[in-house]
This record gives structure tokens, sequence and C-alpha cells, in this order.
């Protein structure tokens, strides 16, 4: 194996690593309090902390059922409002949809074409909120051909959703869904 082979697996494993931290799951009651969060005045009416934060997981995942219900109807626009109007979605072939009116274009060719009578399947997935009005999500799951029950290798993959809360109600921002494929060793090269 030349210098060249070896440092390519390196940076490959390395990033394997990062990636398995990121995605590592982190406890419901261990959400982070952001650093740059203003103390409240002493005035203001307080809640308790998981009080808020269960209701915010509670509207994240109707938010989710709401998508799931979308997608399983094949409602493009349906599925498009649950997106804030300046949203970005990248499909696991990556293909970009931008706006919310272009998510509605393009889930609508893909529910009338590729997608036609599919559903969703969640497999796990783990909320973290960086700021009290953005969370980000990542799940593991796929998409259910009619007929199947369980999710197969070659469809399981893994999304990131970045949902926003505005005016008290939660939207995805930013949608990236990739196929999950494991890494393989290289190939070794033949000696020039």
């Amino acid at each position: 194996m030349n210098r060249h082979t070896t440092r390519k697996i390196r940076s490959l494993v390395a990033l394997a690593a990062v990636a398995a931290l990121v995605a590592a799951p982190v406890p419901a009651s261990a959400a982070p309090v952001p650093a740059s969060a203003a103390p409240e005045p002493a005035s203001a009416a307080r809640e308790p902390a998981s009080a808020g934060h269960d209701r915010d997981l509670a509207a994240l995942q109707q938010l989710r059922q709401r998508q799931d219900d979308a997608w399983q109807r094949g409602d493009a626009r349906a599925y498009a409002a649950l997106y804030t109007p300046d949203a970005d979605l990248v499909t696991f072939n990556g293909d970009h949809l931008s706006t919310r009116a272009g998510i509605e274009e393009g889930m609508g060719y893909y529910f009338t074409t590729y997608l036609r009578g599919t559903r969703l399947l969640q497999q796990d997935e783990r909320v973290r909120f960086v700021e009290s009005d953005v969370a980000v999500v990542v799940r593991t799951g796929c998409v259910l051909w009619p007929g199947e029950s369980a999710c197969t290798d070659e469809a399981l993959s893994v999304n990131t959703n970045v949902a926003v809360k505005r005016r008290g109600q939660w939207l995805y921002t930013s949608f990236q869904n990739t196929r999950i494929r494991p890494l393989r060793p290289a190939e070794p090269t033949a000696n020039r």
C-alpha cells in the first residue's frame, strides 16, 4: 500500500469517526443550553425547563407525523407546508429543492413518479436543541414500497433536519438525506 492510499484510508476513517461522534445519541435530559442565551429579567414568568422542552419535543413529533402523513398521501403541497418559505431540501440522490415552492414542485414530481404509493418508516431519532428555537433532528429510516414492512439495506438512510420555531410554530428549514453505505477497504493498487 502506498502513502497516498494510506493517507486516503486514514482520512476516511477519521471522517467516519467524526460522523459517529456527531450521530451519537444524547439523552433527552441533556439538551444543551445555548451559551449565548441572555438571562431572563427577574420579573419574567418562568416555567420549568422540562415543560417547555417537553412541549417542543411533542411539537416536533407532530411535525414529523404530519410529514409522514403528507408523504403517504403523496400530497406535495402539505409536505412543502412543513418547511419555511426559504427552506432547502437535498434528496438522497443530491437533488437540491430550494424554497417551499420548489419543494412542492420537486416532491410533486417524485410523488407522482418514483415515490407513488410509498410511505416512510423511522427507525430512530435524535433531537438536539442548539438554541431554544432551533433543533437539529437526525433520523435513520427508509422509504417503504407497497407491500414492504421493514427497511432494506439498500433503502436505509440517515437524514438531518434543521427545525426552527417561528411565531410559536416549528417548521423545517433544511433537510439533507444520505443513503447509508458502509466504507469498504480500499482496493490495493498495483505497483507501478
